[in-house]
């Protein structure tokens, strides 16, 4: 009798949770997860209760297909739950028609027929009035796109993945990854467990299991702050948004309907060392962007925010995250820096990590996303 190959998971959040899934469903494979707090946190990248899914990129373009397999995918948690997950209300995607950006945006709908509309600053006014239109904007709206509840995503595909018969190990913190030629050892509480191969997605955490991608990984503290509507149809705002430029920020709709999700640019965040002692309560100083930004681009929602909640996410500069087996272990995959352009991707990913720890081929092309060994040292 052949013995099972046994994976590890290390964190099980945006990535690590649908990685378990997808280890979960090989009838070879025994797949364990660590996860130091409970699973559907709020201090890393999915907290905030919603995110954006969205077709149309305006970054990497080979991440269409990606997205469309995670669509997919999303499409089966949902089945195989019986909870939805996702609602898919569309997204407006605004700025000036001479930005890179916007430019990049319009260019991927067209080169993979997505469904979507481009409007002049006069149609995007008349069709969307809840926001404030510049004299040299255009806006794009992006049909099959809407918003993802994050936190229940996690806690469903993690419970599919021990309905088919995972381990979790939950409020459980690992201390050590330790590869060698033979597998990996992690350290756990003092004890120590032998796998095969491990998977590390531990986001904003990933520097401290593996110290060489702080020189070129940055940890922020993100803010998210929650804006009422002031007038006009609610309806209006069950609609995500992103200024695209000149200055990156977003809107997502909170579930209840209520109030509106604001998140700003990253550029306006702090750079922590490290997430566990980061700060996380928000000052006044703190809302300067939103101000600024509510003045300008939304006047249909209340200024004063009703809840504020800081959440800390891994950022590299070109915005191109790194999914491959670590440089000095083929043994160990990292899934790490995802900028906060992952979550809509993030059960394609899960897959992928998945095929990277069973030593397989994923249907997709991922060399543009495996730093050289040098960059890595």
């Amino acid at each position: 009798m052949t013995s099972k190959t046994r994976i590890g998971v290390v964190g099980l959040g945006t990535m690590g949770a649908q990685a378990l899934k997808s280890l979960s469903e090989e009838k070879d494979i025994e797949v364990v997860g660590f996860e130091q707090f409970d699973t559907g946190h709020d201090r890393g990248a999915a907290g905030g209760e919603s995110r954006i899914f969205r077709s149309i990129q305006f970054g990497n373009q080979d991440f269409v297909p990606i997205l469309k397999r995670a669509d997919e995918l999303f499409k089966e948690l949902e089945t195989e739950s019986g909870i939805a997950l996702r609602e898919l209300s569309g997204c407006v995607l605004m700025g000036p028609s001479s930005h890179q950006t916007v430019k990049n945006a319009i260019a991927t709908a067209k080169e993979y027929d997505l469904d979507h509309e481009l409007l002049d600053r006069f149609e995007a006014a008349e069709r969307f009035p809840q926001f404030a239109m510049d004299s040299d904007d255009v806006a794009i709206y992006d049909r099959y796109a809407g918003f993802i509840r994050p936190e229940l995503t996690i806690q469903v595909a993690v419970s599919l993945a021990e309905a088919n018969g995972a381990t979790v190990h939950r409020r459980t913190k690992v201390q050590e990854i330790v590869p060698d030629d033979w597998g990996v050892t992690l350290v756990v509480e003092g004890a120590k467990h032998r796998f095969d191969r491990v998977i590390v997605s531990t986001g904003p955490w990933v520097t401290e299991f593996l110290p060489r991608l702080a020189d070129f990984i940055q940890i922020r503290r993100l803010i998210s702050a929650w804006y009422p509507i002031k007038r006009g149809d609610s309806s209006a705002h069950r609609l995500p948004f992103i200024r695209l430029a000149p200055k990156h920020a977003y809107g997502v709709p909170s579930p209840d309907g209520v109030s509106v999700k604001v998140g700003v640019s990253p550029l306006d965040h702090l750079v922590v060392d490290n997430p566990d002692v980061g700060e996380r309560n928000v000052s006044l100083g703190d809302l300067a962007p939103f101000d600024e930004l509510l003045n300008n681009c939304i006047p249909s929602l209340n200024p004063e925010p009703i809840r504020i909640s800081s959440y800390f996410e891994a950022y590299v500069d070109d915005s191109r995250p790194i999914i491959q087996t670590a440089p000095e272990s083929d043994n160990v995959i990292i899934l790490a820096a995802f900028s906060g352009h992952g979550f809509k991707f993030s059960p394609a990913i899960g897959e992928i990590g998945a095929c990277l720890a069973m030593g397989i081929n994923s249907d997709f092309d991922m060399s543009n996303y495996r730093r050289s060994d040098n960059f890595l040292e």
